[in-house]
């Protein structure tokens, strides 16, 4: 190749590529909710090509399945680690009011997610599998400490808190979610 010739353009190697487009797709749900979200923001975003888009997933919904499924996985891990390093009663229910307080309804980024996926799923059964899928994992999580009934009122609280988080003008306090958790705990037993 001679100096006037015109350079060839390289194509740049990432072998993440299509793990930077899921976070990428996750940040604009978080930044712009799911109307707002486009093949075009989400590549713009990600600094890859569009073609890269329709390369690596089938179209939105896949790209969408897959961003949720990371999402969720993230957080249920986490929820998991948590009750997994409670080894007596007190630190499963520490251990929960941490989950609330602390994981689910610190993060802004999560709140919206998190809401965004229910109300995508409330509207498209394909993505009833993946709330489901994250709500069983929450439960088995809690039965390790806690009996199932116990377990299925203290997700129900979870949820119900994410949704007045979301939604409350003033913020309520941490002994609140303490109180709200010892009384589930008390009246459901061990």
């Amino acid at each position: 190749m001679t100096q006037n010739s015109t350079a060839v353009r390289t194509r740049r190697h990432d072998p993440e590529r299509r793990d930077h487009i899921i976070d990428a797709c996750l940040t604009v749900i978080a930044d712009r909710g799911l109307a707002g979200t486009s093949h075009r923001r989400v590549a713009a975003l990600a600094d890859v090509p569009l073609g890269s888009m329709t390369y690596h997933f089938t179209g939105m919904d896949d790209l969408l399945h897959e961003a949720f499924t990371r999402f969720i996985d993230e957080v249920a891990t986490r929820f998991e680690a948590r009750m997994d390093a409670a080894t007596t009663p007190e630190e499963a229910e520490r251990a929960v009011v941490a989950i609330i307080d602390q994981d689910v309804l610190a993060s802004h980024r999560e709140l919206v997610l998190s809401h965004e996926l229910y109300t995508l799923a409330a509207r498209d059964p394909s993505y009833r599998g993946l709330t489901d899928s994250w709500m069983r994992r929450s439960r088995r999580a809690l039965e390790r400490r806690f009996d199932p009934l116990t377990a299925r009122l203290l997700d129900a609280l979870i949820e119900g808190l994410t949704i007045h988080r979301a939604l409350a003008t003033e913020t309520r306090g941490t002994e609140e979610i303490r109180e709200a958790v010892a009384r589930i705990v008390r009246t459901g037993g061990r």
